[in-house]
């Protein structure tokens, strides 16, 4: 039987190795015999030891001080020196504050004999797919090599999120100028005018009659409408804080037409990343993908994901699983299937994640170049029809006095 022992070396390090022995008793005793001090020995459960103290998934300091401190430890530990001299030198140099914290915390951690892996996961600052990879890299005999792994992974997220909210940006500003100009418009530009048609009682085109009883109705009802809008959008932000209103919100999200679809695709990449990074650091497909499900941010997707472990605790192939739930692109789920097949499924997850990631791009790229000129039109037209409402009637006055 195979166990992961913390154990104190004659020289004074403590290490993380896997250890053959039949029992756990007989192998307290071999190692006492060979000049150890143990700190801990278990069994190589993955998921039991990251879900310990594993917070809440998300990672709670700055990126880009998260990459650089492991990218730093890598280094550091590929030179040679051990893992509580590696952290009390990072530490040192932490500008940091909460991060500085945390590294005090989880020193103090590996002092008492804590692994690496579940000093961070006590810490509940990290994402389980980062907890779970240190206890792979510690099993593995290879942590150097996993955060590297990791801090890949992290770049490629990091970089879609960039992508997708750079697409986005420029609509939305659009979006929300077009509302600015309509609101300035209805409750001053139009009333003003409107004052001077009815000093003039002229018979007034139906176009401006249009846009004046627009106008009216609009600065009437302001007082009641504005302040209950702004309600319903708070209202709608705590709801979506509730689990049963961010499912809601979420299955509708997938619903939308173009959006649901780019949904999926997102989060097929994100999955099939996250997947390849675990795969790759030894750990067994079922806890991978268990541990890499959590990272799926729409409820409606994470709800249907269960179906997959219950389907490889059965016996079922991992592809046949992934199909039962109904939202995973069919081109992902034939790559999957050939490097299933093949022996080769981590080498495809990582096809199919940066697939999924040009794929994404491009669409995006389309869509905002879509939806761009579309808006522009619509205030170019609001704009035409607003100052043909206002000047016809002047026009009008002036043609009738001239002529």
């Amino acid at each position: 039987m195979e166990f992961i022992c913390r154990i104190g070396t004659p020289t004074g390090e403590i290490v993380t190795r896997n250890v053959e022995a039949t029992t756990e008793s007989d192998l307290r005793s071999q190692l006492g015999r060979e000049g150890f001090r143990i700190f801990d020995i278990s069994t190589p459960n993955i998921v039991k030891t990251v879900k310990s103290g594993s917070g809440d998934g998300k990672l709670h300091i700055k990126l880009e001080y998260f990459l650089l401190f492991n990218q730093q430890l890598s280094a550091l530990l590929r030179a040679g020196l051990p893992i509580l001299q590696s952290i009390g030198i990072l530490k040192k140099r932490q500008k940091n504050v909460k991060l500085f914290e945390i590294l005090n915390d989880v020193e103090d951690r590996i002092r008492s004999g804590m692994a690496l892996s579940d000093a961070f996961a006590q810490s509940g600052s990290f994402p389980r797919i980062y907890t779970a990879s240190l206890l792979a890299g510690e099993r593995a005999g290879s942590l150097d090599a996993v955060l590297i792994r990791y801090v890949t992974y992290t770049k490629g997220v990091a970089e879609l999120r960039r992508k997708l909210k750079k697409s986005l940006t420029y609509p939305a500003f659009l979006i929300i100028a077009s509302m600015f100009l309509v609101a300035v418009l209805t409750t001053y530009v139009i009333p003003k005018f409107s004052e001077l048609f009815g000093s003039v009682g002229a018979q007034l085109p139906v176009i401006t009659q249009v846009v004046v009883n627009v106008s009216r109705a609009i600065q009437t009802n302001l007082y009641w409408a504005g302040p209950l809008l702004i309600g319903l959008g708070i209202g709608l932000f705590f709801w979506r804080k509730t689990s049963n209103g961010r499912m809601a919100i979420d299955k509708a999200l997938l619903k939308l037409p173009i959006f649901g679809d780019l949904i999926k695709q997102s989060t097929t990449a994100q999955l099939t990343r996250s997947l390849a990074t675990l795969l790759a650091g030894g750990i067994t497909l079922l806890e991978s993908y268990e541990i890499a499900s959590e990272a799926i941010s729409n409820q409606g997707l994470r709800s249907t994901s269960s179906s997959v472990l219950s389907g490889i605790r059965e016996g079922r192939g991992f592809t046949d699983s992934m199909e039962g739930i109904g939202w995973v692109p069919e081109l992902a789920l034939d790559m999957i299937g050939v490097g299933e097949k093949s022996g080769s499924l981590r080498e495809m997850l990582d096809e199919v994640a940066n697939f999924y990631d040009v794929e994404l791009d491009s669409r995006m790229s389309a869509l905002t170049a879509l939806i761009e000129p579309v808006i522009l039109v619509f205030m170019g037209a609001l704009v035409v029809t607003i100052l043909l409402a206002m000047y016809m009637p002047l026009l009008s006055s002036v043609n009738s006095v001239t002529g």
